[in-house]
Formats: structure tokens, C-alpha cells, sequence
């Protein structure tokens, strides 16, 4: 039951207001990002005594987390909003879960069959939210309904439905209906739109120089359509706009919060803040300036700000000091109950393995994956590269499974159990892996026949623009020592475009944009003709 608002305090009302992070797993040896992660005592104070509105999670298996927001909700007296990033299903951060291809691969589908794509992304939306209700999330941070058209966008990529407002519209409201299904919170994300961005917001802020016309005709239709869908709230872009406003970010102007999303477009649910941790508000705003500035902006969630204590003082300061209006506060705080109220459903761990999703998402996944995979060469190539792997492993030369990844000790899609490694080895490859901890390829060995598996897609914090150039450079080496027999690239397409001009004719490929097991094991039973 949700107490009367009048009966909190101004403090505890501002608390509901702040949504903190913290890490899926149950032990404090097991945390993975301490900046952002508090340790449990800490945890247990910001729920429990400052009363805080909800926490955003990750990390962890699927049965962790069904105890671990049982946990949460325990230390609560208010229930608590329990948010993720799961753009991609609930197995993108929890293990065990459904995990599906990013969302750019059903805009692959959609040009060749609408109705599958959409089918499909309510598909989607259905299985996320059930999963996530059967662990304890309540408010599934995702669609995407940014327009991905700048291909150098490094934070958006392949998580948008596409690169044409008639595909995220279709697509990303799509999966609003399927998440719907299920009492569930959905969110449009990041208004106005973050997809013409060459500059990722994690780090520093990036400035959109468009018109208003222009952001009427391309960037607002997706986020009009998802409004319509019944979209429950909408994640703000830390981006200027200078059209609409030259001096502050979107997430902390008025004239873009209230003047647009609220009075333009008629938005009446929740507006959450992005991460205010995130560099383009961090690293220009205070702890306790930036909430402030947000609240006046018009959010009603202040998302993982940089010490949620200071966060609820200085909302409350400025409200002390009538700089902010009481009832400014309580009209956020009576649309997080009214978000609040739609949802209640107890959780166990049997849940989410009792959820009757499980075998049609298996199922969804490996169809979306088979309809959006792009392949290079022809049946002739494929056939000759299954006549070469009999013919070298009967010879004394060393097949080679060459695996390029940014970092792989941030890789959750990569071990020793990966089709990417498994299956291969079945064939007769040896891996052999490079990432930003090994040695240059100045170093490869010659004169061993090489399939190339290279894991490049854009990711916050980390800029695929280095691990481009690097796995560029291997590419045309082993095309030069002609060691490379086949390749697949799993990630962004606008890299599979940089690699097409150097590809030899005979060469086979495989295009997959997704990286997890389910992933590599499509392509590359596709590949060696399984």
C-alpha cells in the first residue's frame, strides 16, 4: 500500500524522487563498479532511511536478482521502483535470462517483411516484460526510439530500431504493446533524441545543431508515437540544443522538459532524468546543483545522481528557500505513486523459472537472428571453405580461429563455452584471441589458414573507433598473406561497411548484429554449413 503524500515529510517526499544504482549481486566482494555501486550497509541506508523512490540494477544471474529485489523491497516502506537496462531483453545484464539481438536488427527485417518485424518487436516487448516481472523488475528502461542516422554515433548504434523515424515508430511501439501485456513500466528514450550524436553523452556533452523544423520532421515523430502507445514515462538526453535552448542540456531545461515533452507533445507520465553520474552533467554541475536544476526543469526521477544524499538537500534547500514550489514536488510525487500503483506481484526465485516464456523466446531469438544475419560470398565460397577445412586438417598446417574484442575481461558473451570458441574447435581451429591486452598483430604468425570473428559494436565509455582502425589493419594483413579463409563480424553494420571494399570475392561472411552465444551459434552453423 502507497502512504498518504501528505502524511511524508518534504525529505522523504524529494527521496521518492531519487532512483539509485546499485549492483544485482547479493555480496559486496562480488560489486563490479564501486563509483556507482554503494556497498550493502550503504544500500540498506539509502532505502531504508532516506526512503529512496527506486534502484536501477545490474549484474547478476536471473535467480540473484529474484532475491535480491526481494531483498530491497523488504528494506522499503514505500515499494520501490526496480528499473534496468534491458534494451535487449533480460538476459542483456542477467544471466540465465532471454537475451535478443539489439534492436537495429529487426529494422534489417522490417525492410524485407514490416509485418514479421513487428511481430517480432512485440514479441520482444512481451518476453522482456515478463521476464522482468518474474525477477522483480518493475520498470524496463527501454525502447530506444532514438533515430540512429549519424553512423559515427558511438553510444547509440544498433541499440536504436533503425535509421528512419517510419522504423523506430513502427518497431519501438511495437514492443510498447507486447511490454504492455504485462504491468510493467515502459520508457521512450533519450528526448528529444539522441541519434544524430557523434559525441557519446557518458563522457562529454554533445550538441545537436539542428532546427526546429528539422527536429519536428525526424526526432520528435518516434517519441509523438510512443507517447500515443501509452509509453509510461520518458528518459531525457543529456544534449544541447541550441535551437531550443543554447545555454542548458535538455535534462535540465525548462523550455525543453515542460515547453516540449509536457506542453508541445502532451506528455503527462513520468520524466526520469538519465544518469546524472553520466560526464556531460557531472563534469559541469554540482552534486546538489544538477538535481535541483532537473527538478525545475521538470523531471520527476532524478536517476543515479552523484551522492543521492546531497541530491534530496539541495532539492530540499531550494524548496526551503522558495525557489522551488511545494506543490512542484508533490505533483511529481503523485505521478511516481499513480506508476507506482500499477504494478504488484510478489517474487521468488521459482518465478522466473516457472515463466512460460522461456522456450517461444528461444525460439523468437534464433528466428530474429536467422532473418536479420547478412552473408557474404556465395554458396561456391561457403562449399570451398568447407572442402579447405578437410583438406588442412589432413595437412600440417595449423587452422587458426582469430577472436578480436575490445576488452575481454568486460566480455559477457565470450567464454570458454561460447560457440564463438566451441564450435570451431570442432572443425579443427585453434583460438587464439586479441584485445586491448595482447600483443600488436605485427607479431601474428604467417601461413595459417584463419577464420576472423571480430566483436565490434558501439558501446558507452567505449569507442569501437580504435578497435575499427585495429581490426582493419588485421583484415588487410591477413588479405595480404592470404591466411584469411573466412570471417564473421558480429555488431554494427556501419563497420561491416568499412570492410566490404577490402573483401576478396571468395571469401565468406557472415553478418550478425548480435554478439551473444545465441549469436555466434547461428552464424557460424550458417557459416560451416551445420
Amino acid at each position: 500500500m502507497l502512504p498518504d503524500i501528505d502524511k511524508l515529510s518534504l525529505a522523504e517526499q524529494v527521496a521518492q524522487m531519487v532512483v539509485v544504482r546499485a549492483s544485482g549481486f547479493l555480496f559486496d566482494h562480488q560489486i563490479q563498479y564501486p563509483v556507482w555501486e554503494p556497498p550493502a550497509a550503504t544500500l540498506q541506508h539509502w532505502v531504508q532511511d532516506l526512503g529512496v523512490g527506486g534502484v536501477i540494477l545490474l549484474g547478476a544471474s536471473a535467480g540473484e536478482l529474484a532475491i535480491r529485489t526481494q531483498q530491497l523491497q523488504n528494506w522499503a516502506k514505500v515499494p520501490l521502483l526496480i528499473a534496468a537496462d534491458i534494451e535487449e531483453g533480460v538476459g542483456q545484464r542477467f544471466g540465465g535470462a532471454t537475451w535478443f539481438p539489439p534492436p537495429m536488427a529487426l529494422s534489417a527485417i522490417f525492410r524485407k517483411d514490416q509485418k514479421l518485424a513487428l511481430d517480432y518487436a512485440q514479441q520482444m516487448g512481451a518476453i522482456t516484460a515478463q521476464e522482468a516481472l518474474a525477477i522483480g523488475i518493475n520498470w524496463v528502461l527501454a525502447p530506444v526510439v532514438d533515430v540512429n542516422n549519424n553512423p559515427d554515433n558511438p553510444v547509440i548504434n544498433v541499440r536504436a530500431f533503425g535509421e528512419t523515424l517510419d522504423e523506430v515508430s513502427q518497431l519501438a511501439c511495437a514492443f510498447i504493446r507486447g511490454a504492455k501485456t504485462h504491468p510493467v513500466l515502459t520508457t521512450a528514450k533519450h528526448f528529444p533524441g539522441h541519434g544524430d550524436t557523434a559525441v557519446d553523452s557518458h563522457l562529454d556533452l554533445p550538441l545537436i545543431p539542428h532546427s526546429t523544423d528539422r527536429l519536428t520532421e525526424v526526432e520528435l515523430p518516434p517519441f509523438a508515437c510512443a507517447i500515443a502507445s501509452g509509453v509510461d514515462t520518458v528518459m531525457t538526453a543529456h544534449l544541447l540544443i541550441p535551437s531550443w535552448d543554447a545555454e542548458l542540456p535538455a535534462t535540465l531545461s525548462h523550455k525543453i522538459l515542460t515547453g516540449q515533452l509536457r506542453q508541445k507533445l502532451g506528455f503527462s507520465g513520468l520524466i526520469t532524468t538519465d544518469a546524472l553520474v553520466m560526464g556531460a552533467i557531472a563534469n559541469r554541475y554540482g552534486a546538489s546543483v544538477a538535481p535541483v536544476m532537473a527538478v525545475e526543469a521538470g523531471a520527476d526521477i532524478l536517476l543515479m545522481p552523484v551522492d543521492p544524499q546531497e541530491a534530496i538537500n539541495g532539492v530540499c534547500t531550494a524548496v526551503e528557500s522558495g525557489r522551488i514550489s511545494r506543490s512542484r514536488i508533490r505533483e511529481s510525487v503523485e505521478r511516481i505513486w499513480q506508476a507506482k500503483s500499477k504494478f504488484h506481484q510478489p517474487v521468488s526465485p521459482t518465478n522466473f523459472i516457472e515463466s512460460t516464456a522461456q522456450n517461444d523466446a528461444l525460439n523468437t531469438t534464433v528466428e530474429i537472428l536467422q532473418h536479420s544475419q547478412i552473408i557474404h560470398g556465395s554458396a561456391l565460397s561457403l562449399d570451398k571453405l568447407i572442402k579447405t577445412i578437410k583438406l588442412n586438417n589432413k595437412s600440417a598446417l595449423a587452422l587458426r580461429n582469430l577472436i578480436v574484442v575490445d576488452d575481454l575481461f568486460l566480455c559477457d558473451f565470450l567464454n570458454k563455452l561460447a560457440p564463438a570458441m566451441t564450435l570451431p574447435a570442432q572443425m579443427g581451429y585453434e583460438t587464439q584471441i586479441i584485445d586491448c591486452h595482447t600483443q600488436a598483430i605485427s607479431n601474428l604468425e604467417q601461413n595459417h589458414p584463419t577464420l576472423l570473428q571480430m566483436f565490434i559494436r558501439g558501446n558507452p565509455f567505449r569507442s569501437s573507433a580504435g578497435l575499427t582502425k585495429a581490426a582493419e589493419d588485421l583484415f588487410k594483413k591477413l588479405l595480404t598473406t592470404d591466411d584469411l579463409q573466412a570471417f564473421v563480424l558480429y555488431g554494427s553494420p556501419y563497420v561491416l561497411q568499412q570492410f566490404i571494399p577490402l573483401l576478396k570475392a571468395d571469401i565468406p561472411g557472415i553478418f550478425s548484429y548480435g554478439q551473444m552465444p545465441a549469436a555466434q551459434d547461428c552464424a557460424l552453423r550458417t557459416l560451416f554449413g551445420m
